[in-house]
């Protein structure tokens, strides 16, 4: 019995990988409820370190306010860059719990009619069959037309983005505040197309003294809307996840509830938003409008991070921006107790898809932006890029077939046009 204790313990230690009874014997399920409570802990982290992030991005933004030159604006652009992380880790918690589905579009919403905000190349054009708010041009103009209505806009506040603004006429590309609007104004246009190159927005646009392209006042009025709101939004979705929050209580009251919305969120995540609507769609149209992170060339970095967040759900681990690490039992241990190989496959096929970022990452800060990569005619670029796309694909078919090992009920994963039908996207 001793020796066979001692063989066990080595081949835990070497990571062997042991029969399906014996796993069955050595690790127990653990408690639904202590899933959730972990899921629920981590969300809470990763939210905090997300608000941490705009926080910091805000005091660099009001620097830039108050003391505009090249070098402000620098801080001002790598504070926005360094807020992108963690919460793009956090958005494996959405698809499941309508507590952040709602809230989402507020801060995260893209692609965006940057006309709606401030000026654009004329290349951009005058007008829109779909959105009369095309270039409307906020910053420049103190009362703007909205479903008929006269807006009075000269007073640029968190309120008048929030509830006049965002998503305006009911169109979705209307968005006025979160992380691209504030891109947007710290970057302005990507007017590169898919040649090198990220927007370029003179630090003089903020200036009072050497004001660029006008209204320069206004435009700092805006910026500092957008990061105020930007922070009370991050501040609403911690207290979310403390204890009595509204999205803790959706995920641990009914682990009937709780447990089909991780395997939800991880296969949505993987499959329609980030391998289809977020990859496939700009790899098929060729189109830099579609990358994520348009304005700053920031994609690379936040398709990563998304990955990095299924992983940290899958795993119940969490590594905070100080370096505390903040884990417990896992919707991986669940699986794991009913079918060690399908736990292992979805490890396997999680690490595949960060190897697979990994590349297009490194490809990135080599000088290929992802702009670049998704490009018509370059076939390094775009093969590398399907390769994600495929990875993230076999690592949902993985997440799939734990549902079937869970036997969960009410798993609903995304689709996308891009994947599943692309005829339409065409049309």
């Amino acid at each position: 019995m001793i020796a066979l204790d001692r063989l066990l313990a080595a081949l835990l230690l070497s990571g062997a990988t042991l029969a399906t009874g014996l796993a069955h014997a050595q690790t127990p399920a653990p408690e639904p409820a202590a899933v959730l409570r972990t899921y629920s802990d981590i969300a809470l982290a990763t939210y905090e370190d997300a608000l941490l992030g705009a926080k910091a991005l805000k005091e660099a933004t009001d620097a830039l306010i108050v003391n505009p030159s090249q070098e402000t604006l620098e801080k001002a652009r790598t504070a926005w860059k360094a807020s992108r992380p963690a919460y793009q880790q956090s958005e494996a918690f959405r698809f499941g719990n309508p507590v952040v589905d709602d809230w989402e579009g507020r801060v995260n919403a893209w692609p965006l009619d940057e006309g709606l905000i401030d000026y654009v190349d004329p290349a951009y054009g005058a007008d829109s069959d779909t959105n009369s708010l095309y270039t409307a041009n906020v910053v420049a103009n103190r009362q703007i037309t909205i479903n008929g209505e006269a807006v009075d806009t000269s007073a640029i506040t968190p309120e008048l983005l929030r509830d006049k603004l965002q998503e305006a006429g009911d169109v979705e590309a209307n968005v006025a505040t979160g992380y691209h609007a504030i891109e947007f104004m710290l970057w302005g246009q990507d007017l590169n197309g898919t040649r090198p190159g990220a927007g370029n927005r003179p630090w003089t646009d903020y200036s009072r003294t050497e004001c660029t392209n006008g209204n320069c006042d206004r435009r700092g009025e805006y910026l500092t809307a957008a990061t105020e709101l930007l922070v009370a939004d991050l501040e609403e979705m911690v207290g979310d996840w403390r204890e009595g929050g509204a999205a803790r209580k959706h995920m641990t009251d009914d682990p009937a509830v709780g447990i089909p919305a991780i395997l939800t969120g991880l296969g949505s995540l993987s499959y329609g938003e980030l391998a289809g609507e977020r990859m496939k769609l700009g790899l098929l149209l060729h189109d830099p409008e579609e990358e994520h992170d348009c304005f700053s060339d920031n994609t690379h970095v936040s398709h990563f991070n998304d990955v990095v967040g299924i992983r940290n759900v899958y795993e119940g681990r969490y590594k905070r921006v100080d370096g505390e690490t903040i884990e417990g039992p896992s919707i991986a241990a669940l699986i794991a107790a009913k079918d060690p190989a399908i736990d292992k496959e979805i490890h396997a096929r999680i690490e595949d898809s960060l190897s697979k970022m990994g590349k297009i990452v490194a490809a990135a800060e080599g000088g290929e932006a992802y702009d670049q990569q998704i490009a018509e005619g370059n076939a390094a670029g775009n093969a590398r890029v399907q390769a994600a796309i495929d990875a993230l694909i076999a690592q949902t078919r993985a997440v799939e077939r734990g549902v079937t090992t869970l036997g969960a009920q009410n798993v609903a994963i995304e689709g996308s046009d891009s994947l599943d039908n692309q005829g339409a996207v065409f049309q």
